[in-house]
């Protein structure tokens, strides 16, 4: 009995020392090594590649080493009756909501700009604002949602946020479903996405979402990059519906050397680093799913298929 990992970021050998420091019994694989297939119970992942778990016949559960797990459901050979878990860390929702005020401190302040006339040379001082003066708007209002929201209205932000679905008891106002998302973009003057990647989301941030934002508004996605339509997030930066987008992830990623994003002054780029799951935090749940799943329990943080999340 076994768990293999599978990873597309070099950081294997990373998860297997994490796990086999804190349950030496357990026998783990990297994807590259010489492994016993029949053994194999649990599968933890983090972008494997698709069509790769079906050559594991005694599979009873696929972890996956992040919050999101859009990448499974793109795995079209991935068998239906396979519970898939998520971990939760307890890091990542401070991480993500310190990263997002560092950002949208960043724009505010007009650091990016200064960045980048530094390397024009270009001594040119420009105004800014205070953060009472800012609403931010967030779209998705999960734990990580609701962290970032009370880590931006600790230091003054006014915050609103919008969900699908469920309103949250909050201590700001929250707008829901199709019907009142107008309301919740017109007051968002730095627009931040945190929503899961599903497929009523996916293209969710398009022309018609920045046209109902305020004029010279700002954008950050710190979700997944199948959010966002590439092209037309260029095309309202250029014609001044946006003045600034910050993003931390893409639809390929690595982001390709040649796309337009690079090179785009208005478009400030992190190789998806806003809140990354810790080895040594989250292997404590992978190992306890593991034995639920051979002891034929039902493990934690289970993923909703008919959700998506």
């Amino acid at each position: 009995m076994a768990i293999v990992i599978l990873r597309n970021d070099g950081l294997v050998d990373v998860w297997k020392a994490a796990l086999n420091a804190q349950a030496p019994d357990i026998p783990v694989y990297g994807s590259g090594e010489d492994i016993p297939r029949s053994d194999i119970k649990m599968a933890a992942v983090w972008k494997h590649p698709p069509g790769s778990l079906k050559s594991y016949p005694n599979l009873q559960g696929i972890q996956g080493l992040g919050a999101g797990v859009d990448f499974i459901f793109d795995d079209a050979e991935i068998r239906k009756d396979l519970p898939i878990m998520r971990v939760v860390d307890p890091y990542l929702a401070s991480d993500m909501a310190e990263f997002v005020l560092a950002l949208t401190t960043g724009m505010l302040k007009r650091i990016q700009d200064y960045k980048y006339n530094e390397s024009l040379s270009l001594w040119k001082p420009k105004t800014y604002q205070r953060f009472k003066e800012v609403t931010v708007g967030i779209m998705g209002l999960g734990k990580l949602g609701l962290a970032v929201a009370e880590s931006l209205k600790s230091v003054g932000f006014s915050v609103v946020g919008w969900t699908r679905n469920s309103v949250p008891e909050v201590n700001f106002p929250v707008f829901r479903g199709g019907g009142e998302r107008i309301n919740f973009l017109n007051r968002s003057q730095v627009l931040v996405c945190l929503l899961p990647l599903t497929p009523e989301t996916r293209g969710i941030l398009n022309r018609d979402v920045f046209n109902a934002l305020p004029s010279g508004a700002r954008l950050i996605n710190v979700a997944r990059g199948p959010l966002l339509v590439d092209g037309e997030l260029l095309n309202a930066l250029d014609q001044g519906m946006l003045a600034e987008a910050c993003l931390d992830v893409f639809h390929a990623e690595p982001l390709p050397a040649d796309h337009p994003f690079w090179k785009h002054p208005a478009v400030h780029i992190t190789p998806h680093i806003a809140s990354v799951s810790d080895p040594k935090s989250v292997a404590p749940q992978i190992i306890s799913n593991y034995r639920r799943l051979l002891r034929g329990e039902s493990p934690e943080n289970l993923v909703s298929r008919n959700a998506g999340y």
